[in-house]
């Protein structure tokens, strides 16, 4: 199913970041930097004595240090923005750093202290589902004042609730959500309908890419072998793992990508690819010939998740910021700026106030029907993050 087309407001780096630069080397789209993941090795949990807990000085100290990825937020500077009239209204002053551009990298960058049970000098960090679930199972992540965030409890879209991580939102808040499925451009080639022909069909051998987070590509090719990503075996495991060598060594995959992959679309390099939806959104500012398609085997439905670490000193700040972005005119918004699945019930309404054509943008506020079509990936244990991990490196740093 081809999705609607929706320019974007902007052209602008995706919530994926870019790939790491000053020092980091790149082969095939993928970081090396990334290949050092730390979950290769087993976290035990790692529940500090004192429960995390630091002494709240939001009261009296009006400040918010955030950890989220880059291209997540419409224009700080901007004094009608979303940011802007957080701070006018709140009087918190916001440190706001782009400062994940990779899960496995981020993980790796405050592991070392959350450990030893030291604060990480930041009140809120941004993480995608499959390492927010990790990092509360190691006791790294603080509760909430379910008082304080009383917009959250009351307005998050049902297909983002009861995470079977979190199902009470005891620890979590999602950011923004997206959708994995295929990108092609159309002045090229004819309509990739599934991800059987995205990895098979003769005219794509070479011109096309996976993405380089396992559990987005690892997930489809799950589905390919007739598997559910949702709950899976060793087994299944395994026999996607092979059908993706044999794509590999057939010649039809050019790389995998983070996120370059919306250049060489638009330039021919590619013809197809797998793609995050808010990406193609934005990237259609600049050309429309490139198309998102559900593919027949669904949709993957991702979150990044806001989450208050071990020692925050701004709990209830954070709280404050949470609750803002989840009033209905607040996310709107933002997310006419983002373009990704906005999580906040009332907001589409807000929209049409906003852009009108955003308002109907599936993409953006998908319908039941779609949200009927996708899936998610299995919570993993850390025998089985340490094991799938290591063999996905093997597989795409050969």
């Amino acid at each position: 199913m081809t999705l609607p087309d929706q320019p974007a407001r902007r052209s602008t780096l995706s919530r994926r970041g870019v790939l790491k630069g000053g020092g980091a080397v790149a082969f095939g789209g993928l970081s090396l930097a990334a290949l050092k993941l730390p979950m290769f090795g087993i976290d035990p949990v790692q529940a500090c004595s004192d429960g995390g807990t630091a002494k709240d000085l939001s009261a009296s100290d009006r400040k918010l240090i955030i950890s989220n990825w880059t291209g997540y937020i419409d224009p700080r500077k901007n004094p009608n923005s979303t940011f802007a009239k957080f701070q006018d209204e709140t009087g918190i002053e916001v440190t706001y750093n782009v400062d994940v551009n990779d899960n496995a990298e981020f993980y790796a960058k405050i592991r070392d202290q959350a450990r030893a049970c030291e604060p990480i000098d930041r009140d809120m960090i941004v993480l995608t589902d499959w390492m927010a679930a990790k990092m509360i199972g190691l006791g790294w992540i603080q509760p909430l004042d379910p008082k304080k965030i009383k917009n959250v409890r009351k307005n998050l879209i049902p297909s983002l609730q009861d995470r079977p991580w979190d199902p009470d939102l005891t620890y979590h808040a999602p950011w923004q959500s997206g959708l994995t499925g295929i990108a092609y451009n159309a002045d090229l080639v004819d309509e990739v309908g599934s991800f059987e022909d995205l990895i098979t069909r003769d005219d794509l051998k070479g011109k096309i890419t996976l993405l380089s987070e396992m559990n987005d590509t690892m997930g489809f090719f799950l589905k390919v072998v007739g598997a559910d990503p949702a709950d899976f075996t060793d087994s299944e495991w395994e026999d996607a793992l092979d059908r993706l060598k044999q794509v590999k060594s057939d010649g039809h995959l050019r790389q995998f990508s983070g996120n370059n992959y919306l250049q060489q679309l638009s330039q021919g390099v590619l013809v197809a690819c797998e793609a995050w939806s808010g990406d193609v959104i934005q990237a259609q500012y600049d050309n429309p010939n490139l198309k998102f398609i559900a593919p027949e085997e669904g949709l993957a439905l991702w979150s990044d998740n806001m989450m208050v670490p071990n020692y925050a000193t701004h709990q209830g700040n954070a709280e404050a910021w949470m609750d803002y972005y989840y009033r209905p005119e607040v996310a709107a918004k933002l997310a006419a700026w983002v373009n990704y699945i906005c999580p906040v019930q009332g907001a589409q309404e807000a929209m049409t106030k906003i852009d009108p054509s955003l308002a109907e943008n599936p993409l953006i506020f998908p319908d039941a029907e779609m949200l009927a079509n996708t899936w998610a990936f299995m919570s993993l244990t850390d025998e089985q993050q340490q094991k799938y991990e290591g063999e996905w490196a093997d597989v795409i740093a050969s």
